[in-house]
């Protein structure tokens, strides 16, 4: 009786230090496993422009049709539609049209929040970032009527563009972009 006692006692303590160090390695794992994904969100090659070199993104005389979502990743309404910008870029990339998505996140928030934002809503649509303090310069230079509240989109080819100072549903976007295809 001592012995299966003994047996018994040596049996749980061995499961509980395994169970501890198992512990310690898995807690060691999901460290290296956060640091790793940390390092892949950090190198993100985001593209940080000023008013300058938006512009010529903003304005391309192609035979595309380019769609200019501006958002952050602090706006509700934008987070909101960013899926069907997607969803847009996805459907109508063989029918010659570009999505591109500028953020107007915080500088000091893009490894923070911007690149994490990105990477775990795997955008596909080209994303850049947009930092100008001067925005009594850009803001009027983008629209005259834009009051600057986000979202805010431009929907423009070589023969026509508009802007929209607005959320929008899956079918209005839809709706606005095949007013554009030929």
């Amino acid at each position: 009786m001592k012995r299966i006692l003994f047996l018994c006692l040596l049996v749980i303590c061995s499961c509980k230090d395994n169970t501890e160090e198992t512990k310690e390695i898995n807690a060691s794992e999901l460290t290296l496993n956060k640091e790793k994904e940390a390092e892949s969100v950090l190198d993100y090659d985001l593209k940080i422009y000023d008013y300058d070199g938006l512009e010529p993104l903003i304005n391309k005389q192609d035979d595309k049709v380019h769609v200019v979502n501006f958002w952050a990743t602090w706006c509700a309404p934008c987070v909101k539609e960013l899926p069907y910008f997607e969803e847009i870029n996805e459907k109508y990339k063989n029918n010659n049209v570009e999505v591109l998505l500028v953020s107007l996140d915080f500088p000091k928030n893009y490894d923070t929040k911007l690149k994490p934002f990105i990477k775990k809503h795997n955008l596909q649509s080209e994303v850049v970032a947009f930092d100008d303090v001067d925005q009594n310069r850009w803001i009027p230079a983008i629209n005259k009527d834009w009051s600057g509240a986000l979202p805010a989109t431009i929907i423009y080819n070589k023969e026509k563009r508009q802007f929209y100072e607005k959320s929008f549903t899956k079918e209005e976007l839809e709706a606005e972009l095949k007013q554009f295809l030929n």
